[in-house]
């Protein structure tokens, strides 16, 4: 185990003792619940992670020069935020003076980099640019809570799933639709999602006779929409839902897994790939992903819920 470890597993024990929750979630089956003791939880997680003996790190692709550069929106909270100071674990946005991204993708590129005892650098990337500047090698990896679909994995190899995100739908305590428990209830809704997911462009159109409202840009954005009575509910997925209920007790959150009234796919494979989230890296890079799936392997959506738990505890209200 590196220093530059067992100092980040020093950091988040400061961290945890000082991080404090925000208002309790709505309901769920899914939902990324506070755990009694986060900091034990999280800490569990990443000291049972071992240094991968059949990954030579001064040899991985991209890496080096002993820098991963990661790119993310810095703007989809819970997965990564823009926050003004160092706080919580915090690391720099080079590309943006005086600024710092946090989140769970911050984290988890954080442990990644602390086992191989890697620099992070954190790029903050329009969504759309993302598999691009990978593409080009711009970007070694993209952190950002993507989904492994097989349209984006045309395009870039995936490590992961760094996490697992049922699809729920977000409305307000007295909206018409709070009460419903499948997409048939939520007929006639005025609605919206994020541009360029799965949540916009095949869950939402499901809903009989919806009134889709362009796409929002960024999820703070599409959580605007619907708290400012824009719309009557969003399309997300647990993690981005629990978060915004933790910090707005107004809003209710609607799992239908495992109901007749879920939102469907042709296939179960097809339900997997856009509920798998992902790790993205150049095609043909197959060092830098066997490197992220040597650490991720050890890891189950237990692990992942830990610190995704933590992640959420420490958000900003931004």
């Amino acid at each position: 185990m590196t220093r530059r470890f067992l100092a980040m597993l020093m950091a988040l024990a400061m961290v945890f003792a000082l991080a404090a929750c925000g208002g309790e979630p709505a309901d769920t089956e899914e939902s990324v619940a506070p755990t009694a003791d986060p900091k034990a939880a999280a800490d569990a997680v990443i000291a049972a992670l071992t240094v991968p003996e059949d990954i030579d790190a001064a040899a991985v692709q991209g890496v080096e020069d002993g820098v991963l550069t990661v790119a993310m929106e810095c703007a989809y909270a819970p997965y990564n935020w823009t926050q003004m100071d160092d706080s919580n674990g915090a690391v720099e946005i080079s590309n943006v003076s005086g600024s710092y991204a946090n989140g769970y993708d911050v984290m988890m590129a954080q442990i990644i980099c602390d086992v191989y005892g890697w620099e992070l650098e954190i790029v903050s990337s329009a969504w759309d640019s993302l598999a691009p500047g990978v593409q080009s090698g711009l970007y070694d990896a993209n952190i950002a809570g993507q989904s492994m679909t097989a349209d984006r994995m045309a395009q870039v190899d995936m490590a992961g799933p760094y996490y697992y995100a049922d699809i729920v739908v977000v409305t307000t305590k007295d909206s018409e639709y709070a009460s419903a428990t499948g997409i048939q209830d939520l007929a006639g809704g005025t609605c919206t999602a994020q541009s360029g997911t799965i949540w916009y462009d095949s869950c939402l159109p499901q809903i009989p006779d919806a009134n889709l409202l362009a796409p929002a840009d960024t999820a703070p954005s599409m959580i605007m929409t619907l708290t400012t009575g824009q719309c009557d509910f969003i399309c997300t997925d647990v993690p981005t839902a629990t978060a915004a209920a933790q910090k707005d007790d107004n809003l209710v959150i609607l799992n239908f897994a495992g109901t007749d009234g879920d939102f469907q796919f042709a296939t179960e494979e097809e339900r997997a790939e856009n509920v798998n989230i992902g790790i993205s890296v150049q095609k043909g890079n197959e060092t830098l992903l066997n490197a992220m799936n040597a650490v991720l392997n050890q890891m189950d959506s237990d692990d992942f819920n830990a610190i995704m738990a933590y992640a959420i505890s420490v958000q900003p209200e931004i």
